[in-house]
């Protein structure tokens, strides 16, 4: 009884802090997106005294909203399918080749987290200086999201390799199956979670990443996080920075309810095999 009193105190605190933490700054934001102007939301109002969407709309025609949508939404999945066929070669080798230093190399492969973004970014805008490639800037971009962002793909994919039944490999490969009908019958079931959880991960990650796209394709490419860290810092209007966090953060949320519930869905070690 005890225990199971403290696991109920325990998962109430959690509740609380994830509403304090998570669901009041939603509210904020989405209140502060429709305050009209024509009544400005003071402090000692607990709600705005008007409300209506001549913000959304305001954004939506007189700002680079549309642009920054269009740059961010081919970016990032440009950027989610570079670092795929990137991570495949490393991933194969770390999930079925049985090497000395193989958990070595797992963690190395780690490390380029640790670098913050803006070295990144300096790093990439200075070789498109000295490589003269300027107008290039959006394949730059993609290339340093895809960089950045290779660790995820490569952790992903590796865990999805080593979940591989090889004596599924060596059924297909004794039924006569070439290289192609053996990853399709034996790899790729088992894969298919791996590569959708790779691609969302590193597109939620390329939308939100800001130093590489503000320092690498400055001032002609505007993504959406671009265009609201301009608004926060320059003649910063709280409602419009409401409007851009929300479109920002909203679609994300979705993409990572769905991502949850394809990871929870999938059985990779039966996908490929006798259930």
């Amino acid at each position: 009884m005890n225990r199971l009193r403290l696991n109920n105190i325990l998962m109430a605190l959690v509740i609380a802090l994830a509403f304090i933490w998570l669901f009041i700054p939603f509210v904020m934001a989405v209140l502060w997106s429709l305050v009209d102007p024509s009544q400005p939301w003071t402090a000692d109002k607990l709600l705005p005294p008007a409300m209506s969407f001549y913000r959304w709309v305001n954004m939506w025609q007189n700002s680079s909203l549309q642009p920054a949508l269009l740059t961010s939404y081919t970016l990032a999945p440009s950027a989610a399918i570079l670092s795929l066929l990137l991570a495949f070669p490393t991933s194969f080798a770390l999930g079925r080749i049985a090497f000395p230093g193989r958990e070595v190399a797992k963690t190395l492969c780690l490390l380029p987290l640790v670098v913050p973004p803006f070295i990144t970014a300096v790093f990439f805008t200075a070789l498109l200086y000295r490589l003269g490639l300027t107008a290039w800037r959006p394949g730059a971009i993609i290339f340093a999201h895809a960089v950045v962002f290779l660790p995820f793909s490569i952790r992903i994919l590796t865990v999805s390799f080593e979940t591989v039944r090889q004596d599924h490999i060596d059924a297909a490969r004794d039924l006569g199956a070439g290289h192609w009908a053996r990853f399709k019958a034996a790899y790729l079931p088992a894969l298919r979670p791996g590569i959708y959880a790779s691609l969302l991960i590193v597109f939620i990650q390329s939308i939100e990443e800001f130093a590489i796209a503000f320092i690498v394709g400055s001032p002609d490419v505007v993504t959406i996080p671009v265009l609201l860290y301009s608004a926060l810092g320059q003649d910063y209007v709280r409602p419009n920075a409401a409007v851009l966090s929300l479109i920002l953060v909203i679609p994300n949320v979705f993409l990572m309810l769905f991502l949850e519930r394809l990871l929870k869905s999938a059985n990779p070690t039966l996908a490929s095999g006798k259930g």
